[in-house]
């Protein structure tokens, strides 16, 4: 079709635009410094809201479905197998797993940020899909950048998980919002999200490519000003608040 050929076409040039999209939102967000208005930082008059869990369903939904589905096209590759694998992985525990455990009943968030997320999934799963599916060779599954990006992934996802965990376990408490400890929470305010920068990282170092570098850069972009947000929101709140504890980054930011 006109719109593939488009895309075929135009692929390097589109990354290098999406890129450059993510750095604008991220100057834009530091220099706001513009809430994501959700969760702690929610207001009373941000539109339509719905339930977070549906509202988390909905928005990592099209990440599963696309890339997989779009990578699996070249199926007799091993190392396609491996990648779709890793993303997959990731993507079955933020869409499926997560929502049914945040435990957040009472809460809502709104339509505009899960449309927002479900939009960006939609475009980041179409280059990550896209560029697998045309441009992965096959490959020894024992180079080192994919043993060691794989390490790296799965460093960052027992940071991500083991730092939800912790933070859904103070939720159960019903106590109101306390200061998380323990773990990499010694450290920084948002370990989760440092685990998802990680994460991504390995993935860059597994399958190097413009479209899995635009991943890791969107994936910095947005969590590094939502760290500095909450970690700015956690000194506010409470007077005893650990003072060398950073936002995302240990000893940086």
């Amino acid at each position: 079709s006109i719109m593939s050929h488009f895309f075929f076409e135009n692929f390097r040039f589109l990354i290098l635009c999406w890129i450059a999209l993510g750095l604008i939102t991220f100057i834009y967000l530091i220099y706001s410094k513009k809430k994501a208005p959700y969760g702690r930082h929610i207001k009373k008059n941000r539109g339509i809201l719905i339930d977070n869990s549906l509202g988390w369903f909905i928005m990592e939904l099209p990440a599963l479905i696309i890339m997989p589905v779009l990578s699996l096209q070249n199926d007799n590759n091993p190392f396609v197998l491996l990648i779709a694998f890793f993303w997959f992985l990731h993507y079955f525990n933020r869409s499926i797993i997560f929502p049914l455990r945040i435990n957040t009943k009472k809460k809502r968030i709104p339509i505009f940020i899960v449309l927002s997320a479900f939009t960006f999934n939609i475009v980041n799963g179409l280059f990550n899909g896209y560029h697998i599916y045309l441009n992965v060779p096959e490959t020894n599954l024992f180079e080192f950048n994919i043993v060691i990006g794989a390490l790296v992934f799965f460093v960052g996802m027992l940071i991500n998980i083991t730092s939800d965990n912790k933070l859904i376990s103070l939720r159960k408490e019903k106590m109101g919002y306390k200061i998380p400890q323990g773990k990499m929470f010694k450290y920084v305010s948002c370990p989760n999200y440092l685990g998802e920068i990680i994460e991504w990282l390995g993935f860059f170092m597994i399958a190097p490519s413009l479209a899995s570098l635009s991943f890791f850069l969107w994936t910095s972009f947005n969590l590094i000003p939502r760290a500095i947000n909450h970690h700015k929101w956690y000194n506010r709140k409470f007077k005893n608040y650990p003072k060398n504890r950073k936002a995302i980054f240990p000893f940086i930011i």
